[in-house]
């Protein structure tokens, strides 16, 4: 068929249409592979910027962890060299950590490494990481620099007294920087707290224990310098003349904080100077009437002797109140009115000497480090029958280290080095009358405050006092051992305090020791017998269960004292006699530290052990 001119015929559009769409497809399919090529280079692009992004996180990670590894030890290098004294290298150990501290954290801080924290399981381990790498360089830059330049600044030697009295100068020098060390420290200690290691690798874990460790420990003793460098100025009469009592407690007859009050010596303070204004005893400080109201609880367990005879003010385990008590005491025989007291025995008198070296009294006899203690505490009752000799000998020794220190006999290192360690064992005691002085004291051993349980420990006081009135105490070993067990549905613990006292006096005693040791038996002991009031503080809110020695129930006196359960018994033992006596208590909750103890500084401490509890023997 033939159309009209100008028309097309119907098979050849039908053609040409083919072919269009026969061409387009080719086309189409063309740029497909054009597509999927593209694609795939994307694809091979990301593949690639992921797997070096991995890489380059691992080897940060790598370098981040061995600047860590480098500088986490330093700190306690820093710390050892400073202790003692070595300026030098503490500031080449502390220029170390800061390079190494500031590398980590930069390796730690680039933004790929932030973007990597959003990975499951990766992420956890390479935020602690970071976190970790900050804390180090944060504490680097904010205590540890500050510090040594500090250290590096002033001489130890000024820290100690020279011709009488103390340069002030550098302590409060001192006192902004410290404070704000302690204040980098104490942030430090709460950052790695706040540090998630709960879904990490088990060496982040063990890097953020280690830090912590090392943190702690550094943290408490800049602690206790902070608080020196705070409290000296004040307490030497920075700011106007201040008074002191030294109060000395002979061990050898036992009060809960030490012993009986042997010497006194009140001493005078201002810009620096220090000087001895009085010595006595307290033989003849007897009043009627208490001197001061204190609670009826107290007067319960340690009589109204503690409040009315100047002898008896150490009874009771809190240093606070003895403070006050013998403040009182000596005001209304003396008519000063200190503002504190301090007390120490010849155990750390003996810590002294180290620093101090040989001192010769007035006797005659040399006082050394290794004599110390037994000359003050059993010779002079063999070379000295009268008590009034006895009490100059004490004066004396008190008087000749006061000289020694104050004239700046003593290598300050050491002196340092005695200070803290006598004041770990609580044989030094502070108590101020002030209250912003007493707030600074606060939280350490030198206050002999009641035990203080916390998330790590539960504490529990163990305290003694003589009841023989004598000078026995030399002969006493002494003990403690503590166990616990949980019975109860409700896992409130039981707790078992085991107190073993031991008389390792001669057999003969009664006759072969002088009755200035012994006692003359006016309370009923015989001598040659040591007769001992053992007194046990459970934590607040646990409740006394009884006694037992052997076994066997013995009778006891159940008692509270500031919020303190508290049981009290006497032992009396002969010469060569043992004597093991079981308290138990049930605590307040299921969640506790571990077991720990304080208790009185005794002369003759066997190491403790832990003990066996069984249910069946607190249940019955």
């Amino acid at each position: 068929m033939v159309f009209a001119s100008g028309e097309r015929s119907i098979p050849r559009i039908w053609l040409n249409l083919w072919m269009g769409m026969h061409r387009k497809g080719k086309s189409s399919k063309v740029g497909g592979r054009r597509v999927r090529r593209f694609w795939l280079g994307v694809f091979i692009g990301v593949i690639v910027v992921l797997v070096g992004a991995t890489v380059w996180v691992g080897f940060q990670s790598l370098m981040a962890k061995s600047e860590l590894e480098q500088a986490v030890p330093l700190a306690s290098v820093v710390q050892q060299a400073m202790v003692v004294g070595d300026i030098a290298a503490a500031q080449e150990a502390a220029t170390e950590l800061a390079e190494n501290a500031r590398a980590a954290a930069g390796h730690a801080s680039d933004p790929v490494w932030r973007a990597f924290e959003f990975v499951p399981y990766l992420g956890p381990n390479l935020t602690a990481v970071r976190q970790l790498t900050q804390v180090v360089d944060d504490i680097s830059e904010h205590a540890v620099m500050p510090l040594v330049s500090l250290a590096g600044s002033i001489d130890l030697a000024s820290f100690s007294p020279a011709n009488g009295a103390v340069d002030l100068a550098p302590l409060v020098q001192a006192q902004p920087i410290m404070i704000g060390v302690d204040v980098a420290l104490t942030q430090a200690t709460v950052d790695i707290a706040a540090i998630d290691t709960s879904n990490t690798l088990a060496q982040v874990r063990s890097a953020a224990q280690e830090l912590s460790a090392v943190v702690d420990t550094t943290t408490t003793s800049v602690g206790g310098v902070n608080r020196a460098v705070q409290l000296l100025p004040a307490m030497l009469g920075a700011k106007g003349h201040r008074s002191y009592l030294l109060l000395f407690q002979n061990n050898a007859e036992v009060r809960a904080t030490g012993g009986l009050p042997g010497a006194f010596a009140e001493i005078s303070t201002e810009d620096g100077q220090i000087q001895i204004t009085r010595q006595a005893s307290a033989a003849g400080i007897v009043f009627d009437e208490p001197v001061l109201d204190l609670p009826l609880e107290t007067r319960g367990i340690y009589t109204d002797r503690v409040s009315t005879f100047m002898g008896d003010v150490t009874l009771t385990p809190q240093f606070a109140t003895t403070g006050a008590l013998t403040r009182e005491m000596w005001k209304r025989t003396y008519g000063t009115e200190v503002d504190g007291v301090i007390s120490l025995d010849p155990v750390a008198l003996s810590y002294l000497l180290r620093a101090t070296g040989p001192i010769t009294l007035a006797t005659g006899e040399v006082l050394t480090s290794d004599n110390a203690v037994q000359l003050l505490l059993s010779d002079v009752y063999a070379n000295y029958d009268d008590p009034a000799d006895q009490d100059r000998l004490f004066a004396s020794a008190a008087a000749a280290v006061f000289l020694a220190l104050s004239g700046g006999q003593a290598d300050p290192a050491a002196l340092i080095s005695a200070l803290a360690q006598a004041g770990d064992e609580r044989r030094i005691l502070i108590w101020s009358a002030h209250e912003k002085d007493q707030e600074l004291l606060a939280g350490t051993t030198l206050t002999g405050d009641l035990p203080v349980s916390d998330a790590s420990a539960e504490r529990i006081g163990v305290y003694f006092n003589d009841a023989t009135g004598a000078k026995m105490n030399t002969f006493l070993d002494t003990r403690i051992d503590l166990g616990e067990v949980t019975c109860r549905n409700d896992g409130r613990p039981y707790y078992a305090v085991d107190v073993t006292l031991t008389n390792t006096a001669p057999l003969d005693a009664n006759v072969s020791l002088p009755g200035s040791v012994t006692g003359p038996g006016t309370f009923g002991v015989v001598r040659g017998n040591i007769k001992t009031i053992i007194l046990v503080y459970g934590p607040p809110d646990s409740q006394n269960l009884g006694v037992t020695r052997g076994g066997e129930t013995v009778p006891y006196h159940p008692a509270s004292d500031s919020g303190y359960p508290v049981s009290q018994l006497a032992v009396e033992l002969a010469p060569g006699e043992t004597s093991t006596t079981r308290f138990y208590f049930i605590g307040a909750d299921a969640q506790h530290g571990e077991l720990e103890v304080v208790h009185t500084p005794v002369l003759n401490l066997i190491e403790s052990q832990r003990v066996e509890v069984a249910c069946d023997e607190v249940e019955r």
